[in-house]
């Protein structure tokens, strides 16, 4: 039994070391993850107190005005980190830069986020077929399948579609990108009585998000829960 455990050591120290890299923030030595303990622990932070339903700060914890006065269709919001230096340039390199990696890491951050709820499906953010084509994958389903695994919840990556190819969000001011999400999205699903997690990387006014959970909604999901790596705050 001795020499067993000593050569399952051995086989692990040495898988350890050849998975072995350096952090993408500091070049420091990160083992077998993406950033090492120093740079994850530094990566934004959303404040305690933050409205339950948008995420955005709120005192005491409460609902903010926002959502008491004109409640979204979502029900919750969890949110990994803040919209910031660096978890924004690396969900940059993300998306655009093919780096599968970095959508692991998020993936298996929002797993551990994802314990606080409960859900029957996954649903990742859909793209545009067009813009599906451009890019060669949905960030979002990268993102959901580490929770689904971690969760043992299904991934219903075909449940919701893109009905229009809308203009980037990220290219237009805030109080259009509402405007320019009505009617984006179709689904093709009887939902009655599903708890849904909605999936994406980046909540900025949340306009996607909310149509899309909107259309879950008419389709009779009960609770929609959105999961996202990063909330950006109004400046």
């Amino acid at each position: 039994m001795r020499i067993l455990t000593q050569s399952t050591g051995l086989v692990r120290r040495a898988r350890d070391s050849l998975l072995a890299q350096d952090c993408l923030l500091c070049g420091a030595e990160s083992g077998n993850t993406i950033l090492c303990p120093a740079c994850a622990d530094d990566l934004p932070r959303l404040p305690e107190q933050r409205c339950p339903r948008c995420a955005l700060p709120s005192p005491q914890g409460e609902h903010c005005g926002r959502c008491l006065s004109k409640p979204p269709h979502y029900d919750a919001t969890l949110a990994a980190f803040r919209y910031d230096f660096p978890a924004d340039k690396l969900i940059q390199s993300f998306k655009y830069a093919h780096r599968l990696a970095v959508g692991r890491y998020f993936g298996e951050r929002l797993a551990g986020l994802a314990r606080s709820c409960d859900a029957d499906l996954i649903v990742p953010l859909p793209l545009h077929v067009e813009r599906l084509r451009e890019r060669g994958f949905n960030q979002a389903l990268e993102l959901a399948r580490p929770v689904g695994k971690a969760r043992g919840w299904p991934i219903a990556a075909e449940l919701c579609s893109r009905a229009r190819n809308t203009p980037a969000q990220a290219g237009l001011p805030w109080r259009e990108r509402g405007k320019n999400m009505r009617g984006a999205f179709r689904c093709n699903a009887d939902l009655s009585g599903k708890r849904i997690v909605l999936v994406d990387d980046v909540m900025t006014t949340g306009a996607s998000l909310d149509e899309c959970a909107g259309t879950l909604k008419l389709h009779g999901a009960t609770k929609v829960t959105l999961l996202v790596v990063a909330r950006a705050l109004p400046k």
